[in-house]
């Protein structure tokens, strides 16, 4: 429980003062939210990709993550059509069960409960989700069709910053001055101002959760998790590596998800409560992922 409290309380700390700024000053979070997508989110990636190298196991993983993204999104599409849901609700659902906070969050559970290997494992599927979250969650938001969704998605500053990345990482090229650092300090910065957001969306909305929130949380805790450990055995993945996966999964929904909405369309007050109410009941769900998935370890 100490770890997970480690990794919950910074972030909930930084909730709550958001959610205080957003009641005692006048703040626009729109502003904030476009500072996050055009400058903060493209470091955070350039810099993760600059600095992750992805082998064999890294291209397993983001293997896996598509995987399970296009088995939610298959189910998600399926489900709102069965009961007559709408587009708007479709892509709320793609916000909140597709994009994992394996960020702030996800990096410290693993890297407490698994060392410096599990960690390195872990990074490469937070690279995955990235490109999900940043890049092509945005043209799912907007609700556009094929051709203009990949018009959108190279039109963002999120896909440049990934090429950047891996264009940096390929060829080992040494950015001068110190840049590195500068890109470091940015991807960094992107973290606690989407928590804030976060917080001042919050500020705005009574804190009622409801049965939709609840359902969501409990697929993007329960269901998706076990998704990943049927994934991983399929993909031959065994002791850290399968652990390191599912526990990733595990994640409750990514805190810049909620930036994501604000700028591109959605129900943000959903989405916000989503985050807090499964961020809230992974309290429960993490302990018991990490106890279920510690005898994997060893695995032949």
């Amino acid at each position: 429980m100490t770890v997970i409290l480690q990794a919950v309380v910074p972030v909930g700390f930084i909730i709550v003062l958001g959610y205080i700024a957003g009641r005692r000053l006048e703040l626009d979070s729109s502003t904030l939210s476009q500072l996050s997508v055009y400058i903060l989110a493209p470091a955070l990636v350039t810099d993760s990709f600059y600095r992750s190298p992805i082998g064999g196991v890294g291209i397993g993983f983001l293997l896996g993550y598509a995987i399970i993204s296009l088995i939610l999104y298959g189910a998600i599409v399926f489900f709102c059509r069965i009961f007559g849901l709408s587009r708007e609700f479709r892509r709320n659902l793609f916000a909140i069960l597709l994009c994992p906070n394996n960020g702030n969050m996800g990096l410290s559970i693993v890297a407490f409960a698994f060392g410096q290997e599990g960690l390195q494992r872990a990074i490469i599927y937070m690279i995955g989700s990235s490109i999900l979250l940043f890049g092509i969650l945005p043209a799912m938001l907007k609700g556009e069709s094929f051709l203009k969704s990949i018009n959108t998605i190279f039109r963002l500053p999120l896909i440049w910053a990934m090429l950047t990345g891996i264009g940096l990482q390929v060829t080992h090229f040494p950015l001068p001055f110190n840049l590195g650092k500068s890109i470091e300090w940015l991807g960094i910065s992107s973290i606690p101002i989407a928590l804030i957001i976060l917080g001042i969306q919050l500020s705005r909305t009574t804190l009622v959760f409801n049965l939709t929130q609840f359902l969501a949380s409990l697929v993007k805790l329960v269901v998706a998790p076990l998704l990943a450990y049927f994934v991983g055995i399929w993909l031959g993945f065994k002791g850290l590596d399968l652990q390191v996966f599912v526990l990733q999964t595990a994640m409750p929904t990514a805190v810049n998800t909620a930036v994501m909405v604000e700028e591109f369309g959605g129900d943000a007050i959903l989405v916000s409560r989503t985050i807090i109410l499964s961020t809230l009941l992974s309290f429960i769900t993490i302990p018991l992922t990490i106890l279920l998935v510690s005898p994997l370890s060893s695995s032949p």
